[in-house]
């Protein structure tokens, strides 16, 4: 008898995103004729950058010729994609990284949810909350959890609230944990930490032998000066951090898929019996023994994102987005809602009326001015009476969006 991983069946009904997928569905097999403007999931809208399609067009060239066709390609990336990176994300920043440091990939998602698999079972994990449910759900899936509670919150996890009181920037837990997930800019809140605020973290995890694992994959969004991009920006961070970079969001990417994971050659972890242990070559064998590398086009495509026409085109885009932005908090200012984020991040935390619950409100956009959030509680209990909005969208459409919230 062949017998299920039972750790799948703790989940959570269903994922968050199907379930809005779900909804969308049913009302608009309901109502054929509206119009919806998405503003739920964070996908982008805006067409590839010229450079980008130039060297992908490029890359298929090369592929169709004899001389230039490539088949597998190094597991860990290309050379020229990574000295890109290392050069435009971190050498620029005072950061200084090796070549085997740095893991092309085709997702953070993957990534982060893919981390946890080298490390013992019986970690303690702690997670921001609200939270990207893929930190949660992957440590249930992998065994670390009992049973979610009536509230959702899994017995197992160390949760930490992020409020307006904390600023959504969590305070460092009292328990002794192992493992931190730490997403600045943050989805869902579109929160930024501060370098001293960083500072404690990668303090605490030193004085704890703990790993933090950084999701910066919005870190082109920041506009602040004073906000660090990467985790690698406080001094020891590279002792005892992991950090996700992403091109989804940056530079369009989410359909053609490319992002990268730094592991620093610094960062260790321990056996049962006190053994220090670098964690570097452990996430290179399960990288190089689980996948085969981001395709040749994807990654050539990447690089261009660094040259000096792909930085300004991005660089345009972004724009685009962070307009969308700033049009979404005035407007929802002006209309009395209490708003967060939508500064640093392309995110913005909205916090219902009328002590609504986030399902509730999300029903009410939809059926009332058909509009599509994405429901705060989805990331998590402190996520309770707030929903997120999306500024990737059409400016035209996150207009004619904020025009329809007037009339709620």
């Amino acid at each position: 008898m062949i017998k299920i991983n039972e750790n799948y069946l703790k989940l959570q009904s269903g994922y968050l995103f199907p379930e809005i997928s779900r909804r969308v569905k049913k009302f608009s097999e309901k109502k054929s004729d509206a119009r919806i403007i998405r503003l739920g999931i964070g996908d982008v809208t805006e067409p590839l950058p010229p450079a980008i399609v130039e060297a992908m067009h490029n890359a298929v060239s090369q592929m169709g010729s004899r001389d230039g066709f490539k088949g597998y390609g190094p597991d860990q990336g290309y050379d020229f994609l990574i000295e890109a990176i290392i050069a435009n994300d971190y050498k620029s920043r005072g950061v200084s990284l090796e070549n085997s440091e740095v893991f092309v990939s085709d997702g953070a998602k993957c990534d982060t949810g893919n981390f946890q698999e080298v490390f013992g079972i019986d970690n303690v994990i702690a997670v921001t909350d609200p939270v990207y449910p893929v930190y949660v759900d992957t440590n249930v899936m992998a065994g670390r959890t009992r049973k979610a509670d009536k509230a959702g919150r899994f017995t197992g996890i160390i949760y930490m609230p992020c409020t307006p009181d904390n600023n959504f920037v969590p305070e460092l837990p009292k328990e002794k944990v192992d493992l931190i997930y730490l997403c600045f800019p943050n989805t869902p809140t579109g929160a930024v930490a501060k370098k001293e605020q960083l500072k404690k973290w990668v303090d605490y995890a030193k004085d704890n032998k703990a790993i933090i694992l950084f999701d910066a994959a919005y870190e082109a969004f920041i506009s602040d000066n004073i906000i660090p991009h990467s985790i690698y920006e406080i001094a020891g961070a590279k002792e005892v951090a992991v950090e996700f970079r992403s091109f989804s969001k940056t530079a369009g990417f989410t359909g053609l898929r490319c992002a990268f994971t730094v592991v620093p050659k610094e960062l260790k972890a321990w056996t049962k019996d006190g053994q220090a242990v670098d964690v570097n070559p452990i996430w290179h064998r399960r990288h190089c023994t689980k996948f085969n590398g981001a395709s040749y086009i994807s990654q050539a495509a990447a690089a261009a994102v660094y040259t000096e026409q792909g930085k300004k085109q991005v660089r345009k885009i972004i724009e685009l987005y962070m307009s969308n932005a700033a049009l979404i908090v005035s407007t929802l200012k002006k209309l009395g809602f209490e708003v967060y984020g939508g500064v640093n991040a392309p995110y913005v935390w909205l916090k219902t009326k009328n002590k609504m619950t986030s399902w509730e409100f999300f029903d009410l956009l939809l059926e009332k001015v058909n509009v599509v959030c994405t429901p705060g509680s989805g990331f998590g209990v402190a996520g309770e009476g707030f929903v997120r909005l999306s500024a990737f969208g059409n400016p035209a459409n996150v207009a004619e969006a904020m025009e329809r919230f007037k009339k709620l």
